[in-house]
């Protein structure tokens, strides 16, 4: 692995010049089939493979027989024809941190799992999970900007060709593309919708060439599998994964113990999609009961839900902190204690074994504030949004007229 953060540095072992066509790679149907196509006559395909670079971001959470499949059909090829591979992964959970080169080489010899900081890392560490709402911002987080950092360092402003996987399913992406891209010098390529491939084509293709069914490619915690049709297929993903599913429910569970509506798939959590009594099933739960086997925390944690000045609301803010470690079933019990204490019923979760209480609900409509004490695994750091503090203290001691309004 080639530890690189980009602040102007060297980019990689192959240095930045001569190329001038980025290929776009997520390991998936869609550009996994135009790599293996345009491979069998690159020049036929407008490709000079010198002047060629792959990218691909780790997001440190792909399926196990996705890889598997790139290391045994597609590395070789891309070994095969001396075809540029850049592995990239985020290597810090700010901004500032930069990239990490996890290898560049026209002979790759492995695929990179993961780099020094994963999407994963991040949802843990904040306890939440991907939202479905608005633009796919942990995609856009885990591999938009990575690639488009190191393609700003390396380019410096000079034309190039993106090449996009897009099939001719996604024609709208190719607009939204099209007008979203910043990168100075760029020209997006949609090479599958100008071939008029759709996804089964796509499938087809990669069946007929390795004869192999090549699997979605998408993070193991991934939201989306509701909203693309494919949550059967995606369970019985996970049940062929107990301890993958383990880890994903155990993430689940600790975002929806610091709010109950994290749930993964929107309205609907992973963990009730599960049923104890067919054996598979079982398996997926004893392995998230098994995850859940760790050190435990007492969090408190407080929203504000605000208005801007024009009467928007704003984004809400959190602020989570730590306020002890320890056992979870006498955490758990230490919540009903203080909820006794301020007169509100706790609420327990004998199974797994959370407590929560609120000290101050929701109220109706915005502006509002919200206040928890919750019990849940001990993988969330503390952490509040910028000026939160300052905010909590104008709305919750504010003027009375405020205060009746929240309680």
């Amino acid at each position: 692995m080639l530890s690189t953060p980009l602040f102007g540095a060297s980019p990689g072992i192959l240095g930045p010049d001569g190329f001038d066509t980025v290929i776009n790679w997520g390991l998936g149907v869609d550009s996994t089939a135009y790599i293996a196509k345009m491979l069998t006559d690159p020049a036929a395909y407008g490709i000079d493979l010198t002047r060629t670079v792959v990218l691909y971001m780790a997001t440190g959470s792909e399926w196990p027989e996705t890889r598997a499949l790139v290391e045994e059909f597609m590395l070789p090829l891309l070994r095969r024809h001396g075809l540029r591979l850049v592995q990239l992964a985020r290597s810090g959970r700010r901004k500032a941190d930069g990239i990490t080169v996890l290898d560049d080489s026209r002979s790759p010899g492995q695929l990179f799992a993961r780099g020094p900081w994963t999407l994963w890392d991040e949802m843990e560490s904040v306890g939440t999970v991907p939202q479905q709402a608005g633009t796919r911002k942990c995609s856009l987080r885990a591999k938009g900007e990575v690639g488009d950092r190191w393609i700003s360092v390396v380019m410096d402003g000079r034309p190039f060709r993106q090449i996009m996987g897009f099939n001719a399913d996604e024609a709208g992406r190719r607009f939204r593309d099209e007008t979203a891209s910043k990168l100075p010098g760029r020209t997006g390529v949609y090479p599958l919708i100008d071939w008029g491939w759709d996804r089964q084509r796509c499938e087809d293709y990669l069946l007929e060439r390795f004869g192999v069914n090549w699997p979605k490619s998408y993070c193991t915690f991934c939201c989306y599998p509701v909203s693309m049709g494919s949550l059967p297929a995606h369970m019985e993903r996970m049940r062929s994964h107990p301890d993958i599913a383990g880890k994903v429910l155990r993430l689940e569970y600790t975002a929806m113990s610091l709010n109950p509506n994290a749930k993964l798939y929107g309205k609907q959590s992973l963990l009730e999609l599960f049923d104890a009594s067919r054996p598979r099933d079982r398996d997926c739960l004893d392995a998230f009961e098994r995850e859940l086997d760790t050190d435990w925390a007492l969090y408190r944690v407080r929203r504000l839900f605000l208005l801007s000045g024009e009467g928007e609301r704003r984004p809400v803010m959190r602020s989570t902190e730590r306020v002890e470690l320890g056992d979870p079933s006498r955490l758990a019990r230490r919540v009903v204690a203080e909820a006794k204490k301020h007169g509100v019923e706790a609420d327990t979760d004998p199974l797994y074994g959370r407590g929560r209480y609120w000290v101050r609900p929701r109220s109706a409509a915005w502006p509002m504030a919200e206040e928890l004490f919750t019990t849940g695994p001990a993988h969330v750091i503390d952490k509040a949004d910028e000026n939160f503090e300052p905010e909590w203290r104008d709305l919750v001691d504010g003027p009375p007229a405020v205060q009746l309004q929240l309680l």
